[in-house]
């Protein structure tokens, strides 16, 4: 329910619910402005007296929408949305890895064009706060990634020129399912015809997006963030099995997509992947699971939690 009184603020709010639906019936826009449904045609009216194209729609399905390029009002925010805004901005990027300066301009965008008493506090906020970059952070390319998010929307075939962290570099042809974005990274999940197989590249490691011939269609009720997790656990060098003395349940809140897939085991559980770097398997992803475990595979992720245990046990001998 609306709680302004003046027609023009409840015409503007009805402009802002246009805005925000496809089509909306005056039904709907009467109980978004607390009025009645003859009141809110009212409003359209005003709008229309005004010059904003709003049109009627008829049928079952029908009702008011805002006609093509309509020129809206430009966007405010209050005080709280805007700190909140830089705060997200200063969080997700920190200036120091954005060599190119977009993120930098863009936000000096914002806070310029907000009203003097809010911009104040923003743009304080900006210049007497900072965000150190984290490890795992790797900036793409704007251009590549749109590339690569047009694609996934059109469901179109692209060839992508790929560096891997060791320096070795090919081409694939891939169906883009999604572009993922998981702790400061940024993921491509797709379906490689040069694997034949579900594959996910590092979007900052990309160097080229080329269109193919052909479309494609993704796997039906796919969930790319949970599907990301999964394929980051496997196809990596070292297999890895651990058997877990409690219920899958019990287990799951504290396992990490890419530590592997989970199920029931007798009256346990087993966690089955793979690993390029078993050191960091053992000491930052299993260390942190509250269950005792053994590891039954590989060679190597038992001798990494080996030689954990040794060093903790060390740690408190005498």
């Amino acid at each position: 329910m609306a709680s302004e009184t003046s027609p023009t603020a409840r015409a503007l709010l009805a402009l802002e619910v246009l805005r925000s639906r496809p089509v909306t019936t005056a039904e709907e826009l009467g109980e978004r402005l607390g009025v009645t449904e003859r009141a809110a045609r009212r409003y359209v009216a005003i709008l229309r007296e005004a010059g904003v194209p709003v049109e009627s729609e008829r049928g079952p399905h029908g009702g008011y929408r805002l006609g093509r390029g309509t020129r809206l009002p430009p966007v405010s925010f209050t005080q709280e949305e805007a700190l909140v805004l830089v705060m997200a901005v200063l969080d997700g990027q920190s200036t120091s890895s954005d060599s190119a300066g977009l993120v930098a301009a863009a936000l000096g965008k914002v806070v310029r064009a907000l009203p003097e008493g809010v911009g104040r506090e923003a743009a304080a906020l900006r210049e007497h706060a900072s965000a150190s970059p984290r490890a795992s952070d790797a900036r793409p390319d704007p251009a590549t990634t749109s590339a690569l998010v047009a694609a996934c929307a059109e469901r179109r075939r692209v060839v992508i020129g790929y560096r891997s962290s060791a320096g070795d570099a090919w081409e694939s042809e891939v169906d883009p399912w999604a572009v993922v974005v998981r702790f400061g990274r940024w993921y491509l999940l797709c379906h490689s015809h040069r694997a034949d197989a579900v594959r996910t590249f590092r979007v900052d490691r990309i160097d080229a997006v080329q269109p193919a011939a052909g479309t494609f269609e993704p796997p039906v009720d796919l969930d790319p963030a949970a599907a990301l997790e999964h394929h980051l656990g496997t196809g990596w060098q070292y297999p890895t099995r651990v058997v877990f003395d409690a219920p899958a349940a019990d287990v799951q809140p504290w396992v990490r997509g890419p530590m592997g897939r989970l199920q029931g085991h007798g009256d346990g559980c087993v966690l089955v992947g793979s690993t390029r770097n078993p050191t960091m398997y053992a000491a930052e992803w299993l260390a942190g699971v509250p269950f005792a475990f053994r590891v039954e595979e590989g060679p190597e992720l038992r001798e990494a939690v080996a030689v954990l245990a040794a060093r903790l046990a060390a740690a408190v001998a005498g």
